[in-house]
């Protein structure tokens, strides 16, 4: 099936990590992901806090970082971890993905990092990258890895309020950002080497059944980070093209958004008083990038109000 162009929406730079929290050097992560280059930082993870400030990680140097509505870096908390996706809970509890660790929590006020899940029966996972929170308190997060199409065992898990670590499926090649549907029925997840996003309808007992490619891509590395328009459409990191697609809840193309800075658009978060400003993480040149859309991202905490 064949699409017209979409509509092309250009960023402009909110904010860059200050050459003084800088840190070039190479680290098991960075030979892993990034060919062994000497990374001075690695933003993901962009998340809004009630107070209007948006909280980042960068995963190389295992730091959390809050960035203040005017674009001012602070480090929170500098830990042996590499954490990845980041989401605050309706308690303000920062939980965080974590490759090396596995789930952990930070308490924003101390900058103390502790362990949540860092492993499942004695096994450590494979290397946790994104998560979201359902209304009641559910986690669901996903274990990439460095899964792919030769090895399709990547995994997306739940983690329920009450406790209980449930695995809904183990057979996805590089399972990356993750969203749930506005009436949380849909889970959708980034699957970076099928350069795809993937629909999981959750059925009447809250497991998937059905499961299969709903967007499919193609260019650059693959999608990434991923977020739930309000109206139900969807918008997609697309690292290496240097885009974010946004498509309608039926999956057909809206508007391109275009980066200003590198091609490493890995994450997004909705902000601003409408939720219509866009919110990018280009982890290429350690900057965050900001557009204007016509329509409105889903509120973080519509479900706790």
């Amino acid at each position: 099936m064949f699409f017209a162009p979409p509509e092309r929406i250009a960023t402009t730079v909110f904010a860059r990590v200050p050459d003084a929290l800088r840190k070039p050097r190479r680290s098991d992560w960075a030979d892993a992901n990034r060919g062994g280059a000497a990374v001075d930082c690695f933003l993901e993870g962009p998340s809004f806090d009630r107070d209007g400030n948006l909280w980042v990680t960068d995963i190389p140097n295992g730091r959390i970082l809050r960035v203040s509505p005017a674009g001012a870096f602070t480090v929170i908390a500098e830990y042996d971890g590499e954490p990845n996706g980041l989401k605050i809970h309706r308690d303000g509890r920062i939980f965080l993905a974590d490759y090396k660790n596995g789930i952990m929590l930070l308490d924003a006020r101390t900058g103390r990092v502790e362990p949540l899940m860092p492993r499942r029966h004695s096994e450590r996972f494979r290397g946790p990258n994104d998560l979201v929170f359902a209304g009641n308190g559910d986690l669901y997060f996903t274990d990439q890895g460095q899964t792919g199409l030769h090895d399709p065992t990547g995994r997306v898990y739940r983690l329920t309020a009450a406790g209980r670590l449930e695995c809904l499926v183990d057979t996805v090649p590089s399972p990356n950002g993750i969203a749930l549907s506005p009436d949380e029925r849909t889970l959708y997840v980034a699957v970076t080497r099928a350069n795809a996003v993937w629909r999981m309808p959750l059925m009447g007992d809250d497991w998937p059944s059905k499961v299969g490619t709903w967007i499919q891509l193609s260019g650059g590395t693959g999608p990434d980070g991923i977020a739930v328009m309000a109206s139900g459409g969807i918008a997609i990191c697309h690292v290496g093209l240097g885009a974010v697609w946004v498509f309608d809840a039926l999956g057909e193309p809206l508007w391109r958004v275009d980066t200003c800075a590198g091609r490493a658009t890995t994450n997004l978060a909705f902000g601003g008083p409408d939720r219509r400003t866009l919110f990018i993480t280009e982890s290429e040149t350690g900057t965050i990038l900001r557009a204007t859309l016509p329509e409105a991202g889903l509120a973080l905490y519509s479900h706790h109000a």
